[in-house]
C-alpha cells in the first residue's frame, strides 16, 4: 500500500511516497523531498508533492492514504501541510491519517529507553515530549528548556530534535543526529490504521499556544 507522507511542522518541508507492508515497522520510502527552509512552507509543499509522484512512478489513484504531521508546530507553516493533506483527502476520496510530528521522530529511536524530543517553537521555547522505547509518556507540551531539563531526570536520558540541538547547552543531554521528522517515522506511526483500512481522521493541528496574529482592537472615537 501506497501513502503519500506531508509534514510541515517544523523548518523542513517534506513530503514523500512511502510504501507499506506486511512489516508495519519498516516503511519503504519510494520518492522523498525534505528542504529546510521555515519561511517557504508553501512555496516548496506543492512542487515536492509533484517530485515525489513523478519519481516513484505513481499517480494520485495509485495511493491508499495520505498521512500528515499535526504538529506541534507554529501556526501558519502547520497550517499549510495540513490543509494541502486535508483537501487531497477530500478531493481524492483517500483516508487522511494524523501523527504527532514529534512521535514520527521517537518511533525511529525506539532503542533508546528514555528520549526527550524537543522542536523548536521559537520565544526561547521548545515543543517536547518524553519517550520510553519509542511510546510517548503523556502528552507533547511547549516551556522553557531550562523549564524541562528540571522537570526530566538525566540519568540515561538522550535529546533528539531541532529544539534540542538549538537548546542543547542548556538541557545538557546527549545529543542524536535526529533533527525533523521523517517520512519513514511518520509512516511508521500511521501504519496500523492504513493497513487495516480505518476510517480517515479529522487533521487537528496540534498548537498548543494561540498564534500569534491577533484581532485588531476596535478603533478609538476621534474628537473634534
Amino acid at each position: 500500500m501506497l501513502a503519500l507522507v506531508l509534514d510541515t511542522s517544523s523548518a523542513a518541508v517534506t513530503a514523500a511516497v512511502v510504501e507499506l507492508g506486511q512489516d508495519a515497522a519498516a516503511p519503504v520510502v519510494r520518492a522523498e523531498r525534505v528542504a529546510v527552509n521555515a519561511r517557504a512552507h508553501g512555496e516548496l509543499l506543492a512542487p515536492s508533492i509533484q517530485a515525489c509522484l513523478a519519481e516513484a512512478g505513481v499517480r494520485i489513484s495509485d495511493l491508499s492514504a495520505v498521512v500528515a504531521g499535526l504538529g506541534p508546530g507554529p501556526f501558519t507553516g502547520l497550517r499549510v501541510g495540513l490543509v494541502t493533506a486535508a483537501a487531497l483527502a477530500d478531493a481524492t476520496g483517500l483516508p487522511a491519517y494524523g501523527v504527532c510530528s514529534l512521535d514520527a521522530i521517537g518511533v525511529l529511536l525506539a532503542e533508546r529507553p528514555d528520549l526527550l524530543v524537543a522542536g523548536d517553537a521559537r520565544r526561547k521555547e521548545i515543543y517536547w515530549a518524553h519517550y520510553r522505547h519509542g511510546r510517548r509518556v503523556g502528552e507533547p507540551a511547549v516551556s522553557k528548556p531550562a523549564a524541562v531539563r528540571a522537570l526530566l531526570p538525566t540519568e540515561g536520558l538522550a535529546m533528539a530534535g531541532a529544539g534540542a540541538r538549538l537548546y542543547a547547552d542548556v538541557l545538557g543531554l546527549p545529543l542524536l543526529d535526529s533533527d525533523y521528522p521523517t517520512p519513514a517515522g511518520l509512516a511508521a506511526c500511521a501504519a496500523d490504521r492504513v493497513l487495516s483500512g480505518a476510517a480517515g481522521e479529522l487533521l487537528t493541528p496540534l498548537y498548543l499556544r494561540r498564534p500569534d496574529a491577533v484581532e485588531p482592537a476596535a478603533p478609538k472615537p476621534v474628537r473634534t
